[in-house]
C-alpha cells in the first residue's frame, strides 16, 4: 500500500499494480538518465510538460525501483499498453507531484495533515 507521507503512490500499469516512489537515489538516477546537473534542472525539465514514451519508461523504472520493486527500465518498456497510454502518462504524472509539487493535486487524493509531535507546541 503507498504511503502518501513518504512520497509513493499507486498505480496501475500494464495490468499490474505498483507503488511507486522517487527517492534520492532514485531522482539521482533520473538527474543521470536526462543529463541535468541539479534537481532544479531536473524539476524544470520535467515541467516542460512534454514527455517522450522513454521518458516515462525512466520515470516510471526509478519510482518503482525506488519503492523497493526490482524490474528494470526494459522490464517497464515491456508492459502492455493495450487501454492506451494513460495509465502510464498519469502513474508518472502523479509521481512527479508527489515528488516536487504540492501533493493535493495529481490523482486528487489530498495528502492527510502530518500529526502532531508530541514535543510541538499546540
Amino acid at each position: 500500500m503507498a504511503n502518501a507521507r513518504r512520497g509513493e503512490i499507486a498505480a496501475r500499469i500494464g495490468g499490474r499494480r505498483f507503488t511507486l516512489c522517487l527517492t534520492l537515489g532514485a531522482l539521482a538516477e533520473l538527474e543521470t538518465a536526462f543529463g541535468v546537473e541539479d534537481l532544479q534542472a531536473l524539476g524544470r525539465r520535467f515541467g516542460e510538460g512534454r514527455l517522450s514514451a522513454r521518458d516515462l519508461v525512466r520515470i516510471i523504472g526509478a519510482g518503482v525501483r525506488g519503492a523497493g520493486g526490482t524490474e528494470t527500465d526494459e522490464d517497464i518498456a515491456a508492459l502492455p499498453a493495450a487501454g492506451g497510454l494513460e495509465d502510464f502518462m498519469t502513474a508518472a504524472a502523479d509521481l512527479l507531484v508527489a515528488t516536487f509539487g504540492s501533493g493535493a493535486e495529481g490523482s486528487g487524493k489530498p495528502i492527510p495533515p502530518r500529526p502532531r509531535r508530541p514535543q510541538d507546541p499546540r
